[in-house]
C-alpha cells in the first residue's frame, strides 16, 4: 500500500492553467494565485506566488499572517463552512468559489456546468451540496 505525500505528513499540490491560448509548458514555478488549504503549504508555496498576485486561503485551518505584503489575501473558513453543509469534503469547494469570485478568471456558472457534467449519474446527489459550497464561498469572498 502506498500512500501520497498528505498522507505522510507532506504538502500535496496540484498546478491548472487556465488560457485562451495554446499552454506550452505546464510548469509553473511563480503562479499568479494559489489556494492553499493548510500551513505547510502556505510555508511551502507563498515564496513563489508572482508579486501583486493573490492567495485564497483556508482560515479554518491557518492562523497564521502570511509573510508577504505585496500580495492579495482572502481568508475563507473552509472547513467551518464545509461542516455547517454537513461534508468536510467541500472545503476545497467553499476556497475555489472565493478564488472565482476573487480572480475572475472563470465565471461561476461555467464551474456549475462543470460539476453537473463531472457528478453526473451515481454522484448526481453530490451537485447541489458542491454548488452551495461554492456560493457560500463567493459569499465570503465578497466581505
Amino acid at each position: 500500500l502506498s500512500y501520497g505525500p498528505e498522507m505522510r505528513g507532506g504538502t500535496a499540490n496540484c498546478t491548472v492553467i487556465i488560457s485562451s491560448e495554446e499552454i506550452a509548458s505546464p510548469v509553473v514555478p511563480y503562479p499568479k494565485s494559489i489556494i492553499v488549504m493548510n500551513k505547510p503549504s502556505l510555508d511551502k508555496f507563498e515564496p513563489n506566488v508572482k508579486k501583486e498576485g493573490l492567495i485564497v486561503l483556508n482560515d479554518s485551518l491557518i492562523d497564521q499572517k502570511v509573510s508577504r505584503n505585496d500580495l492579495s489575501i482572502v481568508r475563507v473558513p473552509a472547513n467551518d463552512v464545509a461542516n455547517e453543509l454537513g461534508n468536510l469534503k467541500v472545503a476545497n469547494m467553499v476556497v475555489l468559489g472565493a478564488y472565482v469570485k476573487k480572480s475572475g478568471v472563470v465565471k461561476l456558472d461555467t464551474i456549475f456546468k462543470a460539476l453537473e457534467k463531472a457528478l453526473a449519474g451515481r454522484n448526481q446527489h453530490l451537485i447541489n451540496l458542491n454548488k452551495e459550497a461554492l456560493k457560500q464561498g463567493t459569499e465570503l469572498a465578497k466581505e
